[in-house]
């Protein structure tokens, strides 16, 4: 799965002990290519880090993580996430205090998180978590940073997961919520946003609702996020979760995610919006980085947004950075990008 808590790797490295990999005298120091006939590219680049970043984020791109494969089964990588996100979870109440409890909704369990003082009480939140769609690594380290700053409460849907539940059982949960959630709150009342897989399907919610004739949030968040997922976008191919660092295989023909894909045209506008009507869609983020892995298929999106006549959607692409780099709350661009997500809600969520 390319969609793993990219934050697990930056704040975790513990959990991925070093294996035999490519070493220092073996690497490339100089830039090196070579084009095929029908266009691939063979390529060797020296990058140095980005001059204008934090001493943080210099810090953790210099980690040293090899590039020998690491095969992990699904129980270990949940495993693995869930003692991360639980962690980091508690890094983030730390640093943004938020009340934090969990229920249930339309029969969905959710994580649902409060600001400690002055709630907005008419305005909510839904979190669609990362993780792979597999896992979970967001429903508190998305939730808990733009709870603080809204002061608005924010939901996060724990939905059912692939490859037991492969598409569109995930994304039935969360229009389920959604659809309990507008028994309380105006729809343009209600942002929907989410990162990696959560960003995916936040673009899925939006069309299925127009599908079903239901009315669409205030506002969407699709960080680092993709709406095709019938092949893999050109950054698939030449970064890794921890961008620059760590195993990379040469994509494949496609579908991405097969295990959430299942048996579905991986080209059904609903699985992948870029091929359904985005008319009409309310104000929405992008917000991806310079060396994410979903850095193309982001702006790919964002295009489709513009070209359908969206023009209240937004693009901001961080320098340097890794894929999700925001769910490391000690990065300062993480703090920036998590104050970009919500003043954009706090704008679009209008009385």
């Amino acid at each position: 799965m390319k969609f793993l808590a990219a934050a697990l790797l930056l704040s975790s490295p513990a959990l991925f002990a070093q294996q035999a990999g490519t070493t220092a005298a073996q690497a490339a120091n100089t830039d090196t290519s070579y084009i095929d006939a029908d266009g691939t590219a063979h390529i060797t680049r020296v990058i140095p880090v980005p001059s204008d970043l934090s001493p943080e984020a210099k810090k953790s791109l210099s980690r040293q993580v090899s590039d020998a494969p690491h095969p992990q089964a699904l129980e270990e990588r949940r495993h693995g996430t869930d003692l991360w996100q639980n962690h980091a979870g508690d890094v983030s109440a730390q640093l943004y205090p938020a009340n934090r409890s969990e229920s249930t909704i339309a029969g969905v369990p959710v994580r649902v998180v409060t600001p400690i003082a002055g709630m907005d009480p008419d305005r909510v939140l839904l979190n669609i978590h990362g993780g792979g769609f597999n896992s979970d690594s967001g429903s508190w380290t998305e939730s808990i940073p733009i709870a603080n700053l809204t002061k608005i409460k924010v939901v996060s849907v724990l939905y059912r997961l692939a490859p037991e539940h492969p598409f569109p059982a995930g994304l039935d949960d969360i229009v389920a919520v959604y659809k309990e959630l507008l028994k309380t709150y105006k729809p343009a009342h209600i942002a929907v946003y989410g990162t990696s897989a959560g960003a995916i399907l936040t673009g899925e919610v939006a069309v299925r609702l127009k599908q079903l004739g239901l009315p669409l949030p205030g506002a969407l968040g699709i960080f680092s996020g993709n709406g095709d997922l019938s092949r893999y976008g050109d950054s698939l191919a030449m970064y890794a979760l921890n961008g620059l660092s760590g195993h990379l295989d040469p994509p494949g023909p496609g579908p991405d995610e097969p295990t959430y894909v299942g048996s579905t045209d991986p080209r059904d506008p609903v699985l992948s919006p870029l091929f359904a009507d985005l008319h009409g869609m309310p104000p929405t983020l992008f917000l991806t980085s310079g060396r994410d892995i979903l850095l193309s298929a982001t702006t790919i999106l964002h295009r489709a947004f513009l070209r359908a006549g969206n023009d209240n959607a937004e693009l901001v692409v961080f320098e340097g950075l890794p894929h999700a780099f925001w769910n490391d709350p000690n990065l300062p661009e993480s703090k920036e990008a998590d104050a970009t997500m919500a003043h954009f809600f706090i704008r679009n969520l209008k009385p």
